[in-house]
């Protein structure tokens, strides 16, 4: 018999999931409905799987599943959720899976017995995702003065008003932006400025840099 504790702040998931899970060789002997809950839920019943969700008020479920990382049950993921934001802060804490909430039964329940066995379970989904991470190359950060050459080329500069706004050369600038260039795997000014909004280096239209 696997034991299981549910952890979901909405109770038509939990109530769901139990019902669905309190047959065979699974038993469901606690629920909880926040991160902090379920650390309190598992220390009092000592579950072999927790199923946890991750966006919930209060503490939430990366923050649970890193305070039951010496804890011997594991944790597998059962979310909504499938962005990078979510998926690797999760694995890192120390999910031994990770799931979609749209997984069908029979698939939900040989995940929850390859978790109890210690096997990594993942969606395929999340496979891909964590895949495209471990083959991408690590992107090297923009130097302080190159995102000032970006945030000024974003407004619509020059290199010729760059270099007078920062009081360098025209050679300097093109030098900077080619740098640019290389670590965010572009070839113009145009993909430059677009890939930096996409990941966040440059804020808002005025095109001023992140702090």
């Amino acid at each position: 018999m696997i034991r299981l504790v549910i952890v979901d702040d909405h109770p038509v998931v939990r109530d769901g999931l139990r019902g669905m899970l309190s047959t065979g060789d699974f038993e469901v002997v606690g629920e909880a409905a926040s991160g902090d809950e379920a650390v309190a839920v598992v220390a009092a019943v000592s579950p072999d799987v927790v199923l946890m969700d991750l966006r919930m008020p209060g503490s939430d479920g990366v923050s649970a599943i890193e305070r039951l990382r010496d804890h011997p049950c594991r944790v597998l993921v059962l979310t909504t959720y499938d962005t990078d934001r979510d998926v690797l802060p999760a694995i890192k804490a120390g999910a031994t899976g990770y799931l979609l909430k749209d997984t069908p039964r029979d698939e939900l329940q040989r995940a929850i017995r390859a978790a109890h066995a210690g096997e990594a379970v993942l969606s395929p989904a999340v496979a891909t995702r964590l895949l495209g991470q471990v083959r991408e190359p690590a992107l090297e950060p923009l130097s302080t003065r190159e995102l000032d050459v970006l945030a000024l080329v974003a407004k619509g500069s020059t290199n010729r008003a760059v270099a007078a706004a920062l009081f360098i050369s025209e050679a300097t600038v093109k030098t900077h932006l080619l740098h640019v260039y290389a670590k965010l795997g572009v070839s113009d000014r145009a993909a430059a400025v677009a890939v930096a909004y996409e990941r966040g280096l440059l804020r808002g239209a005025d095109g001023g840099s992140r702090a």
